[in-house]
């Protein structure tokens, strides 16, 4: 089903995620007194407890769009109380991954294949915009909005990020924003970002 944007309605749903985001970041990591939390349903532990083994054969697998596999405590309840999470993200040619929150989280964000556009938005409203090349690292502040795009409309990229939060608390807005017949320049401001940035936004979400 389409959505249907207004500019009203736009900065409603802002306001929505902005509670929802000021709320959820209320929780946290639990402080443990403890080496490991074992959850309650696990008769055992050994060193299988320890390894998580969902990611194999992601790298050999084709994907169609911006995809992210997660290791956080829902995937991997080892994590619990360990203040740390990880995600592989993967990039088809002109992908992107939308901007979004992690509310709990401090992203360290190291690329391991192709090239990236990453930026994020401060609180004063301010554009961060890097282009990373296999190797970077690029740090995205707990709290605050942020992308990744995929400019080279030719070969993937590939990176990893490690999460400041067993739960990083991911909150993003729906695509379907970007290609609502809003003008581009409501959606910059709107966004705290350029047009720029959104009519690279607009073309990646668009492209099959």
């Amino acid at each position: 089903m389409a959505w249907n944007f207004t500019k009203s309605s736009l900065f409603l749903l802002l306001s929505i995620f902005t509670i929802v985001i000021s709320t959820t970041t209320i929780a946290s990591d639990p402080d443990i007194l403890s080496d490991f939390i074992v959850q309650e349903n696990q008769t055992s532990v050994d060193a299988n407890y320890f390894t998580y083994t969902a990611m194999r054969g992601i790298f050999q697998k084709s994907v169609d769009t911006c995809t992210t596999t997660k290791a956080t405590k829902s995937e991997f309840p080892v994590l619990n109380g360990q203040g740390v999470s990880l995600a592989v993200l993967q990039f088809p040619p002109g992908s992107v991954n939308p901007p979004h929150y992690h509310s709990r989280a401090t992203g360290l964000f190291l690329l391991l294949e192709g090239v990236l556009e990453v930026g994020f938005v401060d609180t004063k409203g301010v554009l961060y915009t890097q282009r990373l090349i296999a190797g970077d690292i690029f740090l995205f502040p707990k709290g605050l909005q942020h992308y990744q795009y995929n400019f080279d409309h030719n070969k993937k990229a590939v990176g990893v990020a490690a999460l400041g939060s067993a739960s990083p608390g991911t909150v993003s807005l729906p695509s379907s924003i970007f290609n609502s017949g809003i003008s581009e320049l409501v959606l910059a401001k709107s966004f705290k970002t350029d047009v720029k940035t959104i009519k690279k936004i607009k073309t990646a979400t668009t492209t099959p």
